[in-house]
């Protein structure tokens, strides 16, 4: 999850604190209201919609599951998204990000996994503020079963027991969680100390050049041990060379993505490249 393919995370650039409201303005999520921020309706000034590329099981040859990548109405990039978030409106984009993603995957008909990321420290409570995906999968009639949710470890993590609440409350919903650019962040194996989510994505830094570098070879070798042991799924992404691939599939690697197989389409599902070997 980079700036080319950036999605919930472009939000968390104008983060500086947890989003915690004022005691104010918490109200109890049993009596039916969220917080502020959530229940707020004003437009967001600007419009955005998704692109999708596909994580592929290059056993089966079928794919796994989509992600949703923010992209501007004309086809800007993420950067261009990211421009348009200030305080003001960024719990409406991160709740709004959420049912378009559920939105375009129920009209493009996607019969896997949607990958959704997500920011915790972005999450003020999560029962209240997971009410917008329910909605949007009811509404579309997408299975809340088929929903991913994608926490990045590049992420620093103010608050690891709000993160574990969230997972335990994804869970409970039916999500499947996922940590994602493992590897390039704050956490590393202690994030996953803490929390064993359902997979795991490869950074692209460790993935690059694997082939040719020992080291990196070495410490994936680790995380794929951890990873079976806590039964734990693990994609590679960001991969773009062959080399890369073979290499990752000889050590039991089998989920992948990255530009050597699918871009991301706009608004589309993606033809597939699929290896010949």
């Amino acid at each position: 999850m980079h700036v080319r393919g950036a999605y919930l995370t472009i939000v968390g650039q104008y983060l500086n604190n947890p989003y915690f409201m004022p005691d104010s303005d918490k109200t109890s999520s049993k009596q039916g209201i969220g917080c502020k921020n959530c229940r707020d309706d004003e437009p967001l000034g600007f419009t955005f919609t998704m692109a999708f590329q596909p994580i592929v099981d290059i056993r089966t040859r079928e794919v796994y599951a989509y992600e949703a990548l923010v992209r501007g109405t004309g086809g800007e990039g993420a950067a261009w998204v990211l421009d348009q978030i200030t305080d003001d409106n960024r719990y409406r984009f991160d709740q709004d990000c959420r049912s378009k993603a559920v939105e375009l995957a129920a009209r493009l008909e996607i019969p896997c996994l949607l990958s959704i990321n997500f920011l915790p420290n972005a999450v003020y409570e999560a029962a209240t503020c997971i009410r917008a995906t329910l909605d949007a999968a009811r509404r579309f009639n997408f299975p809340a079963d088929r929903i991913i949710f994608e926490v990045t470890e590049a992420e620093e993590l103010t608050d690891k027991s709000h993160l574990q609440s969230i997972f335990t409350e994804y869970k409970r919903r039916g999500f499947k969680t996922a940590i994602d650019d493992f590897g390039a962040g704050y956490s590393g194996l202690n994030l996953l100390a803490e929390f064993q989510p359902d997979i795991l994505k490869l950074d692209m830094a460790l993935v690059r050049n694997l082939h040719q570098d020992p080291v990196r070879e070495a410490i994936v070798k680790g995380v794929l041990g951890v990873c079976d042991a806590l039964n734990i799924k693990v994609i590679a992404e960001g991969v773009e060379l062959p080399e890369e691939l073979r290499r990752l599939r000889d050590l039991g690697v089998y989920l992948f993505q990255g530009y050597l197989l699918a871009r991301p389409a706009f608004e589309a599902l993606p033809p597939i490249n699929w290896p010949d070997d």
